[in-house]
């Protein structure tokens, strides 16, 4: 399983593992957005950026990277764009999350985040993983029409199970794809 956090790339996607020299990069693209953080768990932008970077680096079994488009003006490494994390399952050893995930607007809505998750998901499973999971604010709707198209079945809406950084409490939809078929979970 060490071999999740290997450099990945595609056609114009590249994920490296997250570094010190990527810290300013990724406070310059999480400022491109300033709204998108209302809906999320952790606020990326101004005062907030420093804390809320140091909380997810420190994170337990957490793979983080850093988000290239291959495609950009700065030479043949691009331009980082955002940041995407390998994040383990509590209680499910076969399946892991995919998660913790922006892009800048530019890249977000299209054929990139596809390439992004479709790299991350061939990965996963090469490494042995049997299932992945996303978890997603409910209001997210583009995200959760995003991995819709890559084929995860929604299994559950978690009602009430996070608080944001806004003191929102969210309700959680949580995808899942695998091999296997998901499982129904009619509480939804």
């Amino acid at each position: 399983m060490a071999m999740l956090g290997m450099p990945m790339a595609g056609p114009r996607v590249r994920l490296a593992p997250f570094e010190d020299a990527h810290v300013e990069p990724l406070r310059a693209a999480c400022a491109e957005d300033p709204e998108i953080w209302e809906i999320y768990p952790v606020s990326m932008v101004g005062a907030h950026f420093d804390p809320s970077l140091r909380f997810l680096r420190a994170l337990p079994g957490w793979t983080m990277f850093a988000v290239f488009d291959g495609h950009g003006k700065e030479g043949a490494a691009g331009r980082l764009v955002g940041m995407t994390s390998y994040i383990p399952v509590p209680g499910a050893d076969d399946a892991i999350e995919i998660g913790a995930t922006y892009i800048a607007p530019e890249v977000r809505g299209g054929p990139f985040n596809a390439e992004m998750k479709q790299l991350m998901i061939a990965r996963a499973f090469a490494q042995g993983h049997a299932a992945i999971q996303f978890r997603i604010d409910t209001r997210n709707t583009g995200s959760r029409r995003a991995v819709e198209k890559l084929g995860a079945a929604l299994v559950e809406v978690r009602t009430a199970d996070l608080t944001t950084w806004t003191g929102y409490v969210r309700d959680t939809a949580v995808y899942r794809l695998g091999s296997a078929p998901a499982p129904s979970n009619n509480s939804n």
